[in-house]
């Protein structure tokens, strides 16, 4: 294999990661989408739809997360991601032949297998593809898979829910990750390992190391701890939107499931591309001054976003925007904001541990800060809103998803704190980015 790949090459990669990322997202937000006509035909409660969307799915995918990050710090990356995608895309059209709960929640954790083996496979290529001063605006392209996703999943997972039934959602909504996943092992490169590295031949060599070695220095990293949790406490926010805005605009603003997908598509989606490609650019702007504005640009869209949240679950019904047919609600403009806001997190945080990291770890430590993300954030985020409604709905009736959501948007201001303790230590850390890979774990811990 060359060492060196050519600009077109680089750049074509890249899209085609951000293809597999976008068909991820659309697999994972038609599940959303669809929650209301899953109800109806199961016989199901709020609780039992925040287990499929959120804890069983983001345990499975934990589960082996960390394993398949480690095989692809070791192995061929490009064609573990293409195996992955074809297998997660499989198994999100069989949840549309699911015949009860049990067997939609068995086809759910097949997805999660496959998507586990993606996201930190993905970030490693990504950071071999570009040089550091470069992999921001790199990441937040990539990034930008995610809004995209979430927009095609809601706005045409919707729109074939609604006038071919939710079945055929999950069907045809599971093809282009097919497609992109054989577009990526044919035409794809897999870049070298760590060929952007300062001074990467002088530097020792991380040795082959096992797991539970690496999970060791990552703990012994505050300054990586910190932020991962930082990162699971932002996700457990998104995701408590993300995964129930469309039950939400159903239940109270009364729209149709038609018309709440395409509002969400047409509101959070352009929000999140937003989001994620202003974030990236930002970020690499002003971290050439000042490295701290990598977490710096996540803490401000946090402490944004956290109004933005609440008031969008708290607008009144009533008095709705037509667009045409399409009947808006006004607090529409507030989950677009969110949308923004609750993107400037991702890119830069990514970027960040990709800066932090030998290129030997890399993928087992986006592994491991995937694992907060997915626990914490995908796990318990659809889940304490689930419950939480269920439990506040003899008190409060129509009302108790609005407040349910409210409550779950406090990870946002969490979030927000953990960084900012976080500042100083990372300012250092990144200071030494060269040379903290490879020091001692006692070192790392004034890191």
């Amino acid at each position: 294999m060359n060492n060196q790949i050519s600009g077109f090459r680089r750049h074509y990669t890249l899209f085609v990661l951000f293809l597999i990322s976008a068909v991820s997202l659309i697999d994972r937000q038609v599940t959303g989408v669809v929650i209301e006509p899953i109800k109806a035909e199961f016989h199901v409660s709020d609780t039992q739809i925040g287990l499929l969307t959120g804890l069983a799915f983001a345990l499975v995918y934990c589960l082996f997360a960390i394993p398949l990050g480690r095989f692809a710090d070791r192995g061929h990356r490009r064609n573990l991601i293409g195996w992955c995608c074809a297998f997660w895309s499989v198994m999100a059209m069989l949840c549309g032949f699911a015949s009860n709960f049990w067997t939609l929640a068995l086809a759910r954790i097949g997805v999660a297998v496959g998507e586990s083996g993606s996201g930190a496979a993905s970030m490693s290529m990504i950071a071999d593809l570009y040089p550091p001063h470069q992999r921001s605006k790199a990441i937040s392209v990539f990034m930008l898979g995610a809004p995209i996703g979430a927009l095609l999943g809601m706005s045409l997972g919707a729109y074939i829910a609604y006038y071919h039934g939710w079945r055929e959602a999950f069907i045809w909504m599971a093809l282009p990750g097919i497609a992109a996943a054989v577009l990526l092992r044919f035409t794809a490169a897999e870049p070298l390992r760590g060929l952007w590295e300062k001074a990467r031949e002088s530097r020792p060599a991380v040795p082959h190391e096992s797991v539970m070695q690496v999970m060791r220095v990552a703990w012994a990293s505050k300054t990586f701890v910190r932020i991962a949790l930082a990162g699971a406490l932002l996700a457990f926010a998104s995701y408590a939107f993300s995964i129930w805005s469309t039950a939400f605009l159903v239940r109270s603003h009364g729209l149709t499931l038609k018309d709440a997908g395409i509002i969400m598509g047409l509101a959070a989606g352009p929000g999140a591309i937003i989001g994620s490609l202003s974030s990236g650019w930002l970020s690499a702007c002003l971290a050439q001054r000042d490295s701290r504005w990598q977490l710096g640009v996540p803490i401000v869209g946090a402490l944004l976003a956290l109004p933005m949240s609440i008031a969008f679950a708290l607008y009144p019904a009533g008095h709705p925007w037509t667009l045409g047919a399409l009947q808006v609600p006004q607090a529409t403009v507030f989950m677009f904001g969110m949308s923004v806001f609750g993107m400037w997190w991702m890119a830069p945080s990514y970027t960040a541990i990709a800066q932090l990291v030998a290129p030997e770890r890399r993928a087992t430590m986006i592994a491991l800060y995937n694992f907060g993300i997915m626990a914490i954030g995908a796990g318990f985020g659809p889940l304490a809103v689930g419950v939480l409604s269920d439990h506040l709905t003899p008190l409060m009736g129509i009302n108790a998803l609005r407040w349910s959501l409210v409550i779950c948007s406090g990870g946002y201001l969490l979030a927000s704190g953990l960084l900012i303790s976080v500042l100083r230590p990372y300012g250092i850390a990144a200071g030494l980015a060269n040379v903290l890979p490879v020091l001692p774990t006692n070192k790392l811990q004034t890191a």
